[in-house]
């Protein structure tokens, strides 16, 4: 039986972090009650658009990515 590595929801997001994922990377910006801001960002990328999503959502795509915390 082949066992996968489980990689932890984040339980709460904290404005200023970021998450890296294969060539991307999110960058958190104000954390509502259930709403969040953020900028996901392509490799050698200056500016990208804010996108605004639900907190469980992008929870979801960031475990379903595998995304490591870098700064928090």
């Amino acid at each position: 039986m082949k066992v996968k590595r489980q990689v932890p929801l984040p339980s709460a997001f904290v404005a200023g972090q970021i998450w890296r994922m294969d060539g991307v990377t999110c960058h958190i910006g104000q954390v509502g009650k259930t709403l969040v801001t953020y900028k996901l960002l392509k490799d050698k990328v200056v500016r990208a658009p804010n996108s605004l999503g639900n907190q469980a959502a992008l929870a979801k795509h960031l475990q379903a990515k595998q995304a490591v915390l870098v700064r928090g």
